[in-house]
C-alpha cells in the first residue's frame, strides 16, 4: 500500500539542505496544500493536483505536484525556485522514510518551467509557480 504521497515528498524535501538553508534550516517553510495565513518567507507550498497509477504494478504511483517557491520579491522567490529544481529535477532512485516504511522516488521531471507570479489578493507576496511530474514506489 502506498504512503500518502504528500508526506512522501515533504520528508524527501526537509533532507535537502540545499532547499531548506533559504527556507528556513531546522524547521523549513514547506507546506501541503497551502501556504498558511501570515506565514513567514521565503517558504515553498505544493499539492498533487492529479496524476495516476500503473494497473499492473499496484504500489507505484505517478502524482502531478504543483510548487509554489513563495518570497517577498521576485528575485528570491526565482532563487527558491531554481534550488527546488536543483533537488528534484532527474532524480532517480531515492529512498524515503516515512512512518517507518521505505518509499523510492524512482524518478522526478519538470512538466512545466517555472512561471513567475505576484500574488493579487496579497500584497508583496511573489512566487514561482512550476509542476512536477514523480514516480513513487512502496518498497515495505
Amino acid at each position: 500500500m502506498i504512503e500518502d504521497t504528500n508526506k512522501i515528498i515533504r520528508a524527501y524535501l526537509v533532507t535537502q539542505t540545499i532547499l531548506t538553508n533559504l527556507v528556513g534550516g531546522a524547521s523549513p517553510r514547506i507546506y501541503c496544500p497551502r501556504l498558511p495565513e501570515n506565514a513567514t518567507l521565503p517558504a515553498v507550498s505544493f499539492l498533487v493536483r492529479g496524476g495516476g497509477s500503473n494497473v499492473y504494478i499496484k504500489p507505484i504511483v505517478s502524482p502531478s505536484v504543483q510548487f509554489d517557491c513563495w518570497a517577498d520579491n521576485l528575485m528570491d522567490a526565482r532563487e527558491v525556485y531554481r534550488a527546488l529544481y536543483d533537488v528534484l529535477q532527474g532524480q532517480q532512485m531515492v529512498n524515503v522514510v516515512v512512518g517507518g516504511n521505505t518509499f523510492t522516488i524512482m524518478s522526478a521531471r519538470e512538466e512545466v518551467q517555472g512561471q513567475d507570479l505576484q500574488d493579487v489578493d496579497i500584497p508583496n507576496y511573489f512566487r514561482v509557480l512550476t509542476f512536477f511530474a514523480v514516480m513513487i514506489r512502496a518498497d515495505s
